[in-house]
This record gives structure tokens, sequence and C-alpha cells, in this order.
């Protein structure tokens, strides 16, 4: 029994070694990588004026100009809370059509023309119809960001539910389990993996829809921002707030998303 044990304890610190190893290498490549793009940049500017394409500390001196202001702050608030209520309204009507669909080939087919077409409608589209509804208001980008999330959502869950092993099904009849349980015990560990990968795919869509909404019809928030230092011809303005939105977006994806799904998730095996 000693022995056995010591072999469980070298094969988990041999995990935890291979598992911090892999991490220090994909972070030198997303630094390497990082420093291509800075390299490329620099170069870049430095075969045009300032006007066409400032260099990366001009543009990271807006940023920090931006940030120490605190309308970094009060914008990315208003964004974010678009975004949010937007996805919550996409998941409260696209989980349970995605449920139906996932569940019966009738609901399925009384709905996939529709959520089809849905998906592959451009953002653009739905920016512009929730400004014509709603104008220069909050209901706008919520509404748009509903609108393209509610397919990508709906979509994975029915793809979740019929991904699930019909054998579990069975046997939980067999004994007994009520439909409650097999909901509860079998179908939503079975569809939560595609939930989230039907969240990661909806978020990075949204984001730029509630942006686009607020560049055309907006009072705050980052898309306001970025049209108003076009108004005023600021190339360091715009690039500054869109490489701010693409900072506030990984962070959001990786600090929040992320570790939410490798939580709920963590039964899975580690990638390599």
């Amino acid at each position: 029994m000693t022995d056995v044990a010591a072999v469980s304890r070298q094969e988990r610190a041999d995990d935890r070694r291979a598992t911090a190893r892999t991490g220090v290498q994909r972070l030198a490549m997303a630094l390497f990588g990082w420093l291509v793009f800075l390299g490329i940049w620099t170069w870049g500017s430095s075969q045009f004026s300032g006007t066409v394409l400032p260099t990366p500390k001009t543009v990271a001196l807006e940023m920090w100009s931006i940030v120490a202001s605190g309308r970094f702050f009060s914008n990315f608030g208003w964004s974010l809370l678009k975004t949010v209520l937007g996805f919550v309204v996409a998941v409260l009507f696209g989980a349970p059509i995605g449920y139906l669909m996932g569940r019966s080939r009738y609901w399925r087919a009384f709905f996939h023309d529709g959520v089809t077409v849905s998906g592959t409608i451009p953002g653009l589209t739905y920016a512009v119809m929730a400004l014509i509804i709603f104008g220069i208001s909050m209901e706008g980008p919520v509404l748009a960001v509903a609108l393209v999330s509610m397919p990508y959502i709906a979509i994975n869950v029915a793809e979740g539910i019929r991904g699930v092993d019909q054998d579990l099904i069975k046997m939980s009849h067999a004994f007994g389990r009520s439909p409650r349980q097999i909901r509860r015990d079998v179908l939503v560990p079975s569809i939560v993996p595609f939930v989230f990968a039907g969240v990661r795919l909806a978020f990075a869509i949204a984001w730029k829809v509630e942006a686009l909404t607020e560049v055309f019809g907006g009072r705050n928030g980052v898309g306001f921002e970025i049209r108003r230092s076009y108004q005023l011809f600021s190339i360091p303005g715009v690039l500054a707030w869109m490489f701010l939105f693409i900072a506030f977006m990984l962070l959001v994806e990786r600090l929040l998303l992320l570790r939410l799904e490798n939580r709920v998730l963590g039964w899975r095996p580690t990638e390599r």
C-alpha cells in the first residue's frame, strides 16, 4: 500500500509539473506573438506619417490618459451592462428553444430554419434595426446583443441535448429515476460544455455588435467614444479605445468565463 501511495503522489506531482510547464510555454508564446506584433507596428509607423499610423508609444500614452481620466471605467461599465443584459435575454429565450430542439424532432423542425437564418444575419443589420426601433437609448444595444447571441446559445444547447448518451437515459429509467432527476443529473451535465462553447463564441460576437450599435447611436460606452474620436480626427484616440476594448474583452473572457468554465468542468481531463 505504501508503494502504491508513493506512486500516486509521484504521478500527481508529475501532472502538476507538466501543467505548470505547459502554462509557461503558452505564456512565452503569447508574449512572443505580442512582441512580433509591436515590432511590425513600429516598423509600419516609421514608414508612414504619425497622422496615418501613430507609434505604439503614442497610443499607449493615449490609453493611459483615458484610464487616468476615469472615462475608461464609466464607459466600459455601461458597455458591460448592456452586453450582460443582452446575454440574459438571449439565454432566457435561446436555452428553452435549444432544449426543445434537442428533445423533439418536431420542435427542431419548427425552430430550425428560424434559428439558422437568425444566426446568419450580419450583426450590422441587428445594430441598425435596434436603433430604428429604440433610437438612441440603452434598449437598442441590449436588443442587438440578444438577437445576435440567441442563435448560438440555442444551437449549442440543442447539440448538447442531442449528444447525450442514450444508454445513460435508459439506465436511469431502469433504476427508477424521475424525469427531474434525469434532467438534473444526466442532461444538464452533458449540455454544460456545449453551453460554455456557445457563450464564449456569442460573447466575442456580441461585444462587437454592442460597440457597433453605440458607434451608430449611443450616448455612452466604448462605441460612443470611438465615434467621438473619429469625429475629432484622432487616430490615436480611435486606436486607444480599440485596444482598451480588446484588453477588457480578453480579461473578461480569460479571468471570468474561462475560470468559471474550468471550475464547473473540472472533472474533464487536463489538456496537455
